[in-house]
């Protein structure tokens, strides 16, 4: 069997902002403007988000998955210039996406991103209790298996959490998929991992455990903006949980320019073969290879 290719980007930041009407700006996201037209602006640029996503193209890979943050404030605004980039990156049958934290930045636009990106969301196994995720889509050898970490939170808070119905539903998908002879691949905004109180994913504890018990072949996040790699706890061994930076970013202070992850899945159960290609913006602006390593 060929390799199947499977691209990674989070966290495009979609600019430029709307301008915001001045009824949009109570409570939380008066926050997130300040911080947008203070800081964020200077360094999520459009044109590098269509630099990467037009390398990424170029690289012709199978499926192309984005872990959320599409927009930023979930201004109204946002969701029409959102849903037409993504039309951009891909059908709805070659890219899954999944939410991020600032796609229901606020309760009253939380339901949004299902609404403006429903065909991206389609799931290939019946969902249960009418919820949307986790989702299930099978791509060439691979499983992917997206759920939505993404809540409204108070000001200046950025955590997830997925909550005891979703991590249910999930505990009966890692089940139904553990004896399948596939690639399975999670999906989640929120790292498993962090040491940030502001940013963590609350229920990440309940997570690791379902997986210690099921396993999945590898685990795709952002949230963080930066290149990560950390390996939990699987039933028959480590499992590799990757996150990449925003899609749209310049370099600035600790977080690196924007890049993908590119992974080449081939093999079979018990014998999967995985290498990991980074590609991103590098010193001269240019989308590079920046590093390649075999994961599994």
């Amino acid at each position: 069997m060929a390799a199947f290719t499977l691209a990674h980007l989070s966290d495009p930041h979609l600019p430029p902002l709307p301008a915001p009407r001045l009824f949009d700006l109570a409570g939380k996201r008066a926050f997130g403007y300040m911080n947008w037209t203070r800081n964020r602006h200077k360094f999520h640029r459009r044109s590098v988000l269509d630099q990467l996503v037009a390398d990424i193209q170029a690289q012709a890979p199978d499926h192309i998955a984005i872990t959320g943050d599409l927009v930023n404030l979930a201004l109204e605004a946002e969701f029409a210039p959102a849903r037409a980039w993504l039309e951009s990156v891909g059908a709805a049958d070659r890219v899954t996406v999944i939410p991020g934290n600032h796609d229901t930045y606020v309760r009253v636009t939380r339901h949004r991103f299902a609404e403006a990106f429903g065909n991206y969301l389609s799931s290939d196994v019946a969902r249960s209790g009418g919820s949307l995720f986790p989702l299930v889509r099978r791509r060439g050898p691979l499983v992917l298996i997206g759920v939505s970490s993404a809540v409204p939170t108070p000001p200046l808070m950025a955590t997830g959490r997925l909550g005891p119905s979703q991590l249910e539903a999930l505990d009966r998908v890692l089940a139904a998929f553990a004896a399948e002879p596939a690639f399975r691949v999670l999906l989640i905004h929120h790292p498993l991992r962090s040491n940030s109180r502001v940013k963590r994913l609350t229920d990440s504890f309940e997570l690791l455990a379902l997986l210690r018990q099921y396993g999945v072949e590898l685990i795709l996040h952002g949230h963080d903006h930066v290149h990560s790699t950390i390996w939990i706890d699987g039933p028959k061994g480590a499992i590799p949980a990757i996150g990449v930076p925003s899609a749209s970013a310049l370099a600035h202070g600790r977080y690196p320019a924007a890049a993908y992850n590119m992974f080449e899945v081939e093999g079979e159960r018990a014998a999967w073969r995985c290498t990991q290609t980074v590609r991103g913006i590098d010193d001269s602006s240019r989308v590079q290879q920046l590093q390649i390593m075999r994961l599994l």
